[in-house]
C-alpha cells in the first residue's frame, strides 16, 4: 500500500453551521483521505497545527444518486474526521498553514 503524505491525508476543513457549533466544544471537522486512519490523522493534525489531539471520530458519508436537470448523476461520498482538542487549544482555520 502506498504511504499517505501528511499534507495529503487532511484535505480541507468543513465549515458548516453544525461545525461552527462543535467549535464551541473544542472540536474541528476536516475532510480526510479515504484510506487515512485515526493514528495517521492524529499524528498529522498535531504536526501541522501544533496542538494536542484528545479524540478523533471518523464518519464515512456514502455516495448518493441525484437527478440534476432531468439527468441522473452521483454525489460522491467522502470521509470526515471530527477532532477533539485539548481544553484551551483551538485551530485557526482562517489563516494558512
Amino acid at each position: 500500500m502506498k504511504k499517505i503524505n501528511f499534507i495529503d491525508s487532511i484535505r480541507n476543513p468543513i465549515i458548516t453551521e453544525k461545525a461552527t457549533i462543535l467549535s464551541e466544544f473544542n472540536k474541528t471537522v476536516f475532510k480526510v483521505h479515504p484510506k487515512a486512519n485515526k493514528k495517521i490523522i492524529k499524528k498529522n493534525i498535531e504536526k501541522i497545527f501544533k496542538v494536542n489531539v484528545v479524540k478523533i471520530n471518523i464518519i464515512n458519508t456514502k455516495t448518493k444518486k441525484k437527478i440534476k436537470q432531468g439527468k441522473p448523476s452521483i454525489k460522491s461520498g467522502y470521509k470526515k474526521a471530527i477532532i477533539t482538542l485539548k481544553k484551551g487549544q483551538s485551530i485557526d482555520l482562517t489563516s494558512g498553514i
